[in-house]
């Protein structure tokens, strides 16, 4: 066997690490095992907050670093505490959402709250995606804005993801960032934040450079990270927008995908 090309394996987990069940297989594990038997550290980057990954690691046995949040929270898995947090500035992202629904009328939204026990909680309209991930419904408006936030969710009642995401773009882009992460998902950020943020950090406690890292995705929000990483790979299911700037693509996350990648590398 030759040596392990990188020495950073960064993935995603929903549609990349993740199959439709929420389940890593045990090809994609034994694979992932056999690369940090070879020299490679295995980093997530996911665009969930902490406490809707932490269940995740502890099933990996993960006790690394975690990069969640789209960047904004860098967390020990081993020692379940978070090592940096990056907040959303709330009167900011008031600002942005009224400018952004002037534009194209009444939104639902949802957002996640800072910290290790930080509750999603989900407005009146808000379409929630089936499954065991806790969020707590609000009514009051105010609500939303009452305890430091790292996202805001959005939805249109008519726009499609993408539509909604290039108008928020060209509305309030120079407010906020805006994200598409997954179906029916699409958020606002601080200016600047992307998983490249919070995957450049990351690397640097391990001491592991851009230049030794691979990534595995499949949305837009990977973009930046791919941008960082020397080698991107885009999952078969990946989003067209990913999968244009993907330095290769690999199958789809359903049939472990992460592991042809790295089997292949392993056996070169």
């Amino acid at each position: 066997m030759s040596t392990f090309p990188y020495r950073l394996v960064a993935t995603d987990l929903d549609g990349t690490l993740l199959r439709a069940d929420e389940s890593v297989s045990d090809r994609t594990r034994a694979a992932l095992a056999a690369a940090t038997e070879a020299g490679a550290a295995h980093i997530v980057v996911t665009g969930r907050a902490v406490p809707w990954t932490r269940h995740i690691l502890d099933d990996l046995g993960y006790e690394g670093i975690a990069v969640c949040g789209q960047g904004a929270q860098v967390y020990h898995a081993g020692e379940h505490r978070l090592l940096t947090s990056l907040t959303l500035d709330r009167q900011l992202a008031g600002l942005a959402l009224s400018k952004l629904e002037a534009e194209v009328g009444p939104l639902a939204l949802a957002a996640s709250r800072d910290g290790l026990e930080g509750e999603v909680i989900m407005g009146p309209g808000y379409r929630i995606h089936e499954g065991p991930l806790p969020y707590v419904p609000y009514e009051d408006p105010a609500e939303l804005w009452s305890a430091p936030l790292t996202k805001v969710y959005l939805q249109h009642p008519t726009l499609t993801d993408d539509e909604l995401t290039r108008a928020a773009r060209e509305t309030v882009g120079g407010l906020v960032d805006v994200v598409m992460a997954g179906p029916g998902i699409v958020e606002i950020l601080p200016l600047g934040l992307s998983k490249a943020t919070g995957l450049s950090l990351a690397a640097r406690r391990l001491g592991v450079k851009a230049a030794e890292t691979i990534a595995f995705g499949d949305m837009p929000n990977d973009i930046p990270m791919f941008g960082w990483a020397a080698h991107g790979v885009a999952m078969g299911n990946a989003h067209t927008e990913l999968r244009a700037v993907a330095d290769e693509v690999t199958a789809s996350n359903e049939e472990d995908g992460i592991a042809v990648v790295l089997e292949r590398l392993l056996s070169a």
